[in-house]
């Protein structure tokens, strides 16, 4: 379900860099965790799962838990730590209390062909995946070379935060295929609009 382009509100998008940033990534253009088989898509999409992990019995509860991790993330990534800040320290208690769970236990298994294949111990948990995304916004968040690569997307009303790992650290959208085609073809418009003046 990774697509290219985001167009539809249903296309997901994992190119943020790391799982709470593509988490953050569903607000836009609109809501896209709309539904609870849009969140299992993104749940496996994402990683955090194998891709053949039953996610059946993910009810209305994940969707509103995973939505409400989402915006303690937001918080703690686009502002500045300050001590004092209610709205942020709320958030980081927040964060760090879903990140004491356990994550779901993971077992090597053979496959048909008899090659190992990464399986789950047993069905998932919310809280368990939960505590999977918010141990990945803690690591971002504490780790300063990380931290330091956090960049807004610079394409036109696009408020996407990624990673940036380019070389140079010279990325300025967070996707080349969606915002950094828009920009081109905009530039583009405008060179030919000024040819034909």
């Amino acid at each position: 379900m990774a697509l290219g382009t985001a167009t539809a509100p249903y296309e997901l998008r994992f190119d943020a860099g790391r799982a709470c940033l593509d988490l953050l990534s569903t607000t836009h253009p609109e809501e896209r965790l709309d539904s609870v088989d849009v969140l299992r898509a993104w749940i496996t999409g994402s990683g955090l799962v194998p891709a053949d992990t039953p996610l059946t019995h993910a009810d209305t509860g994940w969707l509103l838990a995973f939505r409400e991790l989402r915006a303690q993330i937001d918080r703690l990534v686009r502002c500045r730590p300050r001590p004092g800040v209610a709205t942020y320290d709320l958030a980081l208690a927040r964060v760090n209390d879903l990140a004491r769970t356990a994550p779901p236990a993971p077992r090597a298994v053979r496959g048909e062909d008899g090659q190992l294949l990464r399986r789950l111990d047993g069905p998932p948990g919310c809280a368990a995946l939960l505590a999977v995304v918010a141990r990945d916004a803690v690591d971002l968040l504490t780790d300063p070379v990380a931290r330091a690569a956090l960049r807004q997307c610079e394409g036109d009303n696009c408020p996407i935060v990624y990673l940036d790992t380019s070389r140079g650290r010279r990325r300025r959208w967070c996707s080349s295929e969606v915002c950094g085609n828009r920009e081109r073809v905009a530039r583009h418009r405008r060179r030919a609009a000024l040819s034909r003046a």
